[in-house]
């Protein structure tokens, strides 16, 4: 029970073996992508790339096709946008213009990956505790006051929050541009929020330099083992970060892949309204029956992950519930959080039946209340 609580969630294989099962045996609700397989489209990708020599064959330093589609989905200019090795790679280059810059403000709870890119370069963090008695769902209000983080030079934005699912409004993140030298805007969960995109911060780029937007395509299409997001800022400072970075940090496939992809935009636009309207439906639906077990409190929540809260400590629970067969993510590595909380990824409705017995097997043998 006290053991170290992993960083991340998606630790299929480790929790597999520690409990003597196979990794298929387990539904991962530790991690928050889509329960649906990938676009055909994408899965045709990467077998042209193997067949054409993608795997034998050095990739494209430049990433000319990529930044191309993405730019043309986004409407900006390719020199804006660079690929990467996940939203992590892109953190790490972001963190080391951060610490360059000074004291970086993070929301507390918030993503621990910021803490250990700023750490690669001994960047200063100051906390920005967050009120956790929300009850409204939608775009909301940036939740700290300006005196809270009016030390702090850089500012590290997650939209929507992670682990809490609250989407921030863009009246209410854009005067936070002028009031810092820079500001971080992590939106890989955006496109799977319904009406997400109207928050986006990346039409404001080519207005403030020091601006950078990141976006994972690992959570849109499910495809975590591919690693592959991009950023979005000015071309200055992405030419500065393709120098710090190893030669060829986005591999063969990932860029066949993501170019055919992004490439069909109509298709494109369809995978993203199926998406949305997936959050939407399941997300209302497993909230409402989350409510139903006792001692057990969802908050709302706009992305494709629940955080509930516990009147005790719940990681007796996530273990009988894994026991059961289903991985729950631990919220102790969320600076803020503790115990008493658990962050659940949404599923397909089989899924999420499969997460509400475990958990209703699991209350029987250890109630909460």
């Amino acid at each position: 029970m006290g053991s170290r609580p992993p960083t991340h969630g998606g630790n299929l294989s480790q929790e597999a073996a520690r409990m003597g099962l196979k990794p298929g045996q387990l539904l991962d609700a530790s991690a928050s992508l889509v329960p649906f397989r990938p676009p055909s489209l994408l899965l045709r990708a990467l077998e042209r790339g193997i067949r054409g020599g993608a795997l034998r064959d050095y990739p494209d330093r430049s990433q000319n096709e990529l930044r191309g589609v993405i730019a043309a989905w986004h409407g900006i200019d390719a020199d804006a946008v660079l690929p990467g090795n996940g939203a992590a790679e892109l953190f790490t280059w972001a963190a080391r213009d951060a610490a360059a810059c000074g004291l970086s403000g993070l929301l507390e709870p918030g993503f621990a990956d910021y803490r250990r890119a700023l750490a690669c370069w001994g960047g200063e963090v100051q906390g920005l505790p967050m009120d956790l008695s929300w009850s409204s769902q939608g775009a909301e209000p940036w939740p700290v006051l300006m005196d809270q983080y009016a030390q702090a030079q850089v500012l590290w934005i997650t939209n929507p929050h992670n682990p809490t699912g609250q989407l921030w409004s863009r009246a209410s993140l854009e005067p936070l541009l002028g009031r810092h030298r820079l500001v971080i805007c992590d939106e890989a969960f955006l496109p799977l929020v319904p009406e997400g995109e109207r928050q986006t911060l990346i039409p404001l780029v080519a207005e403030y330099p020091n601006l950078v937007v990141i976006r994972s395509l690992t959570k849109l299409f499910a495809v975590a083992g591919l690693r592959l997001g991009y950023a979005i800022a000015a071309p200055e400072r992405l030419q500065q970060w393709s120098q710090w970075r190893d030669p060829w940090p986005v591999n063969g496939l990932a860029l066949a892949a993501g170019t055919a992809v992004m490439a069909d935009q109509q298709g494109l636009a369809r995978w993203q309204q199926r998406v949305q309207h997936w959050v939407l439906n399941e997300g209302a639906w497993l909230q409402h029956q989350l409510r139903q077990l006792s001692g057990l409190n969802p908050r709302p929540s706009s992305a494709n992950y629940l955080l509930a809260q516990g009147q005790a400590s719940l990681l007796a629970l996530r273990e009988q519930v894994a026991q059961r067969g289903v991985l729950l993510r631990d919220c102790r590595s969320f600076e803020g959080l503790g115990e008493r909380w658990l962050r659940i990824g949404l599923q397909d409705r089989r899924g999420n039946r499969r997460i509400l017995q475990a958990l209703r097997g699991a209350l029987r043998h250890q109630p909460l209340a």
